[in-house]
């Protein structure tokens, strides 16, 4: 029995709650173990930051008396699962029953959940590196319970699950697309029989809630490097079920002179190039859905190949409805929609030459999110020549050095008109309506256009100069 006691007192917090939990086991006369991915990253001695707690009774009922322990006022029961959550600060503590489940075959909701002890616990988990178990009581402090040779899967870098992967991957679909998460998260490779259950049962994540799918998607986003699980997805044939715009993608052939890789390959190195600059999710979803509209939008060109005019709008208008589809937040929808619009304009930049007009437009559209904006351009240009690249950036550079020189003399990251709607409405005796509308943004084009200086002065007068002409025209 291998006994990891001083791997736990490396980890102060943790050893902690555990310490206090397990003792409460021993009074209450209740085997208790610290359970799943924790043992796991204690393993990898990797950060942990919360603990997943399996005892041998009712699981709720020992949340309570753990959390007056460890001096938590309430706790967030679940009573459906026998489970319960403790806000416990800085290590979130979950109590579950041992327990197995059976499931329906169009549901992922437990119909049945019966009762069990240790080694029937971790049979239903999902993978053997998650199958593993400290005993936490006093008397067994440390001592490591792996039946299922999760330690030997985690030395050998591959991902196996407890049952047979039909089993597994049928009663929650949702662990195919976690297989995805973890082989990208911990670079490990996942066996045969799993991978070719996973072709099998592509169809059944169709049960999943989209929020879930989401969140699993999410969490592969975050990775170090996305593109493995990612790439998964695909070949697993999970993409055209979790996100079918990014299944389109691939085989979609581009320019050969710029692009070396067909769409999807493209689109997974510009997530990665962002996972390099950028630990922000958002930025990397934006990477994954920069050329979301490329196979609805592509043409042949017999002089210039294949094209995608329009690819940047329609990309944004149908970003609309897949955040709909897949329960994204409104913040999230609108920063992708933005992200979308604007990633061919910096670069055109770079192509055409700057002036400081184009340069404020932009900025003026991407607001605070010019930062990311200039990211996700960067990871954008990709080719297999790297002369071609290096040329490239080298003019991509002096844009962004042009940016950041033009927001120090303007300020536009908060750009809007210096005379606002109300007194436009005042001095000109309208109501509010979009001629209001039509004066403010003449205003607004002048200054970035250069006409006039950035200043209230002279935004007044502009506005006594052009008022008439633009309420006799919209009238």
């Amino acid at each position: 029995m291998t006994n990891v006691k001083d791997l736990l007192i490396s980890y102060p917090d943790l050893h902690h709650v555990l310490s206090v939990a397990g003792e409460l086991g021993q009074e209450q006369n209740l085997e208790i173990y610290v359970v799943g991915g924790v043992v796991r990253d204690l393993l990898l001695q990797t950060p942990i930051v919360e603990a997943d707690l399996m005892v041998v009774g009712d699981g709720i009922e020992f949340a309570k008396l753990l959390a007056v322990k460890l001096g938590v006022k309430n706790i967030v029961p679940y009573k459906q699962f026998g489970t319960a959550m403790i806000p416990n600060k800085p290590i979130i503590v979950e109590v579950a029953s041992a327990r197995t489940e059976e499931y329906n075959a169009d549901s992922r909701k437990p119909t049945q959940i019966q009762y069990t002890d240790l080694k029937g616990d971790l049979l239903r988990r999902d993978f053997t590196i998650n199958a593993m178990a400290v005993d936490i009581c006093p008397e067994f402090y440390g001592d490591l319970h792996d039946p299922f040779h999760g330690i030997s899967d985690l030395k050998k870098k591959q991902l196996v699950t407890p049952l047979s992967p039909d089993e597994t991957f049928s009663e929650d679909p949702i662990r195919m697309i976690r297989a995805a998460y973890f082989i990208a998260k911990l670079n490990l490779k996942i066996d045969e029989y799993s991978f070719m259950s996973m072709k099998r049962q592509a169809h059944r994540i169709g049960i999943v809630s989209k929020e879930r799918v989401t969140a699993e998607l999410t969490k592969i986003l975050k990775t170090k490097t996305p593109s493995i699980g990612l790439s998964l997805l695909q070949d697993a044939g999970l993409m055209k079920h979790v996100f079918p715009e990014i299944d389109q993608m691939y085989g979609l052939e581009q320019a050969k002179d710029w692009h070396h890789k067909d769409v999807f390959h493209h689109t997974l190195q510009v997530v990665d190039n962002v996972a390099k600059m950028s630990d922000k999710m958002e930025l990397r979803f934006a990477a994954l859905v920069h050329d979301i509209a490329k196979p609805r939008t592509r043409r042949l060109d017999y002089t210039k190949g294949y094209t995608f005019h329009g690819h940047d709008e329609i990309g944004a208008r149908m970003m609309e409805k897949i955040a709909k589809r897949m329960k994204l937040s409104n913040k999230l929808k609108e920063y992708l929609m933005k992200m979308i619009r604007l990633h061919l304009r910096p670069i055109s930049l770079a192509k055409k030459g700057v002036t400081d007009s184009a340069v404020r437009r932009v900025m003026v559209s991407a607001e605070d999110d010019i930062e990311d904006l200039l990211m996700l351009c960067r990871a954008d240009i990709t080719s297999k020549n790297p002369h071609l690249v290096k040329r490239y950036l080298g003019n991509f550079d002096r844009v962004e050095a042009f940016m950041l020189s033009v927001r120090e003399q303007d300020k536009l990251r908060a750009f809007q008109s210096p005379v606002r709607g109300d007194e436009i409405m005042e001095v000109c005796g309208l109501t509010e309506g979009k001629i209001v509308g039509k004066i403010k943004t003449e205003i607004e084009n002048a200054i970035l256009d250069g006409e006039i200086d950035n200043t209230y002065e002279a935004a007044h007068q502009f506005m006594l100069n052009v008022k008439d002409d633009i309420i006799a025209k919209n009238s």
